[in-house]
């Protein structure tokens, strides 16, 4: 899969090229080259330490690039850091409120840092409360805020001076499942209205809400493609989910057998990915010898996960995929 995806459709205002950062001997990453239409939701998914908040961090103008280039909106991330910031919309995966301080004295704080005054300050205000649905907590001090709302009101600090362009680290952990429902919502509102958004998560849910994926690991950008063509890397019938007893020991069984190029256990069940369709029946054969009777074998959609699993491990094998 190529890790370059030229798009057309609209310009380009996030790009990256051959974008490298070091620290001594360690490479956190690696030429990692990309193109962000205007308008798209675009996801970075890959494990903690992958290298995904180093890339936003020199997007953003806050780490200077060992070697390589990117652009934010027209702006050189090198040379004009200042003009990005202007630009964008930036929520660390640490909290950056200040937890002493009142829900609106938080957004007044960061509509002054955004040079914002008056009106414009307060109707400005009165939007990002409306959009955290925190009008009746606007007293409240940060500290005592559930999760959810806290994570809410920080992406309402970044939005307040309506930036072209929104770079979220990881914007829901630890918050519970309806908050992060109702975030992702408001992600969905920021593009309806033209904004750019830029999401970096661990999380295989959260990543299939994205327009577009990268997948990252080990400071590399494996693949970068919709959804749809990365889970296109199986063909039909493929992917084997396996209901069985004693899952570890038939995984282990399962991973010698002909035809299988890989086993995965998924919470209480396998997903086995062979070479072809019909080497199910070679699984059913090697799981009845295995005494893991009974058992239940069907084919199933390859989840994102599938597909991030197999681009790693054809990685450190050095296949190309």
């Amino acid at each position: 899969m190529s890790s370059v995806v030229a798009t057309a459709r609209t310009e380009i205002v996030v790009s990256a090229r051959e974008l490298t950062r070091t620290f001594g001997d360690f490479v956190a990453v690696d030429r990692v080259s990309f193109e962000v239409p205007r308008g798209e939701i675009f996801g970075f998914l890959g494990s903690n330490g992958a290298g995904k908040t180093t890339t936003i961090r020199m997007l953003c103008g806050l780490l200077v690039p060992t070697a390589g280039s990117g652009s934010v909106d027209g702006f050189d991330i090198a040379t004009d850091a200042r003009r990005i910031k202007t630009r964008i919309g930036y929520m660390s995966q640490r909290f950056s409120l200040y937890a002493d301080l009142t829900v609106d004295e938080n957004l007044r704080f960061w509509g002054g840092a955004y040079h914002l005054w008056g009106g414009e300050l307060d109707r400005r205000r009165r939007w990002a409360l409306e959009v955290a649905g925190l009008e009746a907590r606007r007293s409240a001090l940060v500290r005592d805020l559930p999760g959810g709302f806290r994570q809410r009101l920080a992406l309402g600090c970044a939005l307040l001076h309506r930036p072209p362009v929104v770079f979220l680290d990881e914007p829901t952990g630890g918050v519970d499942p309806e908050a992060r429902r109702r975030f992702w919502d408001l992600i969905d509102e920021l593009v309806a209205d033209g904004r750019t958004v830029f999401v970096t998560t661990h999380s295989m849910d959260e990543a299939e809400r994205c327009h577009r994926v990268a997948l990252m690991h080990a400071g590399r950008l494996l693949a970068l493609d919709t959804i749809g063509a990365l889970k296109s890397v199986f063909p039909a019938d493929c992917v084997l989910e396996v209901a069985c007893r004693r899952p570890a020991e038939a995984m282990a069984r399962l991973g010698n057998e002909p035809g299988i190029e890989d086993v995965s256990l998924f919470g209480d069940r396998l997903h086995v990915v062979v070479d072809r369709p019909d080497r199910i029946a070679g699984v059913v054969s090697a799981l009845e010898l295995g005494g893991h009777a009974p058992f239940q074998v069907e084919p199933v959609a390859p989840s994102l996960e599938d597909v991030f699993v197999r681009v790693i491990r054809d990685a450190e094998r050095g296949v190309r995929s």
